[in-house]
């Protein structure tokens, strides 16, 4: 029987004060992955990976066992990596994952339904990872510009054909930074490709069509017309 374990993985200390801990519509930021990912029936174990006191108490509440983190882990300069490393030292005295969902604290926009579609995906595919990703061809690396001395030049060879129609260019995808489903071995073999190489070399792609994760005040206020948007849709299916 596959063992899959979450994660959800949070600091104090970031770039925009209480990031991890502010309220929207009266639930913390953290709790809703926290909450989501409680839903998917076949997670087996949850756990919380934060130097913070507030993170840890409100998730034990709910079914997740803390992982204090350590000072050195808690930094701006802290790799996700050796969150998760740590994490997996801890969770192994109890048992053995084969499989990890990596919660981000700081994105509410998420759904139990593609945390759990992703876990399908990667044992059905037999992926390193599985990982949400929205295509974006406006920010295509393409078109994208560096500043040599006074100047803009293109970070490719001048020799690449690139139009400047966005329809004509290959698609383009970023990762969602909401969640992640890794397989363990990937994870600690670490040899994938940069800069997410804990993810392995086998990345299957989930396409959704936007997801947020919280560094400034505009992505709070992203984060909560998403929310109700997605309120709204799930109450209208109850009804």
């Amino acid at each position: 029987m596959i063992k899959i374990c979450a994660i959800l993985t949070g600091k104090k200390n970031s770039s925009l004060k209480n990031k991890n801990i502010v309220k929207i519509f009266n639930k913390r930021v953290f709790m809703y992955p926290a909450i989501e990912a409680k839903k998917v029936k076949s997670i087996n174990s949850f756990y919380t990976s934060s130097d913070s006191n507030i993170i840890l108490e409100e998730t034990r509440k709910i079914g997740y066992k803390s992982i204090k983190r350590p000072r050195y882990l808690s930094t701006n300069k802290s790799k996700h990596l050796d969150v998760l490393k740590h994490a997996l030292n801890f969770i192994k005295k109890n048992e053995a994952p084969d499989i990890i969902v990596v919660l981000m604290a700081n994105s509410p926009t998420i759904k139990f339904q593609w945390i759990s579609d992703a876990i399908n995906e990667l044992v059905l595919k037999k992926a390193s990872a599985v990982v949400p990703v929205i295509k974006n061809n406006d920010h295509h690396p393409l078109r994208a510009k560096r500043v040599v001395g006074n100047f803009i030049k293109p970070y490719f060879n001048k020799n690449i054909k690139i139009s400047t129609n966005r329809q004509d260019l290959p698609n383009n995808y970023f990762l969602s930074h909401n969640f992640w489903v890794i397989d363990t071995s990937s994870l600690l073999a670490n040899n994938g490709f940069a800069p997410w190489k804990f993810m392995g070399k086998k990345v299957v792609p989930y396409v959704i069509e936007e997801s947020y994760d919280i560094h400034t005040e505009d992505d709070i206020l992203s984060c909560k017309k998403w929310i109700k948007k997605y309120s709204n849709t799930r109450n209208k299916k109850n009804v």
